[in-house]
């Protein structure tokens, strides 16, 4: 999950460079294919002219929404082999400007820059794999549109019988600016306090770096949002498995300036209008994600 100032969430493989180094950590496959099929046309979805009305002129004076990412998250949210923007966030993002009859400008960032965009106006809106949490909510307004949980990922096999909980001593990679970061600052404290050796934590800019590490056997395992480790298992041709089940589940959230008023009411009418005419589902199927992580209602700002 991308963590407290900014989680992004979904790529594959350490966190160097928005598009990585040395790799991309996939395998021989590449991430131009999602489990449901990247390459599959999104659904459709139906503009709602009351919803639009929500939309401030000066949000919607240009036609389009500037939409801030961390491309380097698969399935959220990453480049193909031919350099488009494809992945869920992308289709759902769309989606939710069809509805709001204006399109959607996707602006490379990374993760740890795109709230702070958003308070500078630079983005009017981030979704990019954001999980809700009450710090990031003091200077933003998030809406929830999916739950994903933690997952620890090793090498096939589990050659070291690495939980997340016996990572002391051990080297981990994790996407910079994620929840992840945070989770293993509070593991390292744990060993230290209880006189083991400290977690060896790698963080990188890319996801897609974290998962390159791994599979380059740099470090033993990695932290990331569920979704993105269950789709680098996948990519990489099972030279990765999970661990255990995700732990930690919480909203992911789309992020607009704080104190949105009817832009906010207008996003999430639009994602709820989405579930409601199954578009959302149609979207889920195409990425291959859980039908657990679906969420029923979306809101502006829950409690975490």
């Amino acid at each position: 999950m991308k963590a407290l100032a900014l989680l992004p969430a979904f790529a594959l493989v350490g966190m160097t460079m928005a598009c990585g180094a040395g790799g991309n950590g996939m395998g021989d496959s590449g991430a131009s294919q999602a489990p449901g099929g990247s390459d599959a046309a999104a659904p459709a979805a139906k503009k709602d002219d009351a919803l639009a009305a929500l939309v401030p002129a000066g949000v919607k004076a240009d036609g389009k929404i500037v939409v801030g990412q961390d491309q380097t998250y698969p399935p959220n949210e990453f480049k193909d082999p031919n350099g488009k923007v494809t992945g869920f966030d992308v289709d759902i993002a769309n989606a939710v400007g069809q509805v709001l009859g204006v399109q959607m400008e996707f602006q490379n960032s990374t993760f740890d820059g795109i709230i702070p965009g958003i308070e500078a106006k630079k983005y009017e809106m981030g979704v990019s794999s954001f999980t809700i949490n009450a710090d990031r909510m003091q200077s933003i307004d998030m809406i929830s549109y999916y739950k994903a949980g933690t997952s620890l990922a090793v090498l096939k096999g589990n050659p070291e019988k690495l939980t997340p909980d016996t990572l002391c001593g051990k080297n981990v990679a994790v996407q910079q600016g994620t929840t992840q970061v945070e989770d293993l600052q509070k593991r390292t404290k744990a060993c230290t306090t209880a006189g083991k050796p400290a977690i060896n934590v790698t963080t990188f800019e890319a996801q897609t770096d974290v998962n390159l590490a791994l599979t380059a056997k740099r470090v033993d395992a990695e932290l990331a949002d569920s979704p993105v480790i269950d789709y680098a298992v996948k990519v990489t041709n099972e030279q990765l498995e999970a661990v255990g089940e995700p732990y930690d589940t919480a909203p992911y959230g789309i992020v607009l300036p704080k104190n949105s008023g009817d832009y906010g009411k207008a996003v999430e009418g639009a994602v709820q209008k989405l579930i409601d005419d199954g578009t959302y589902k149609k979207i889920l199927e195409k990425w291959g994600l859980s039908a657990s992580g679906a969420v029923a209602k979306s809101e502006i700002n829950p409690t975490p």
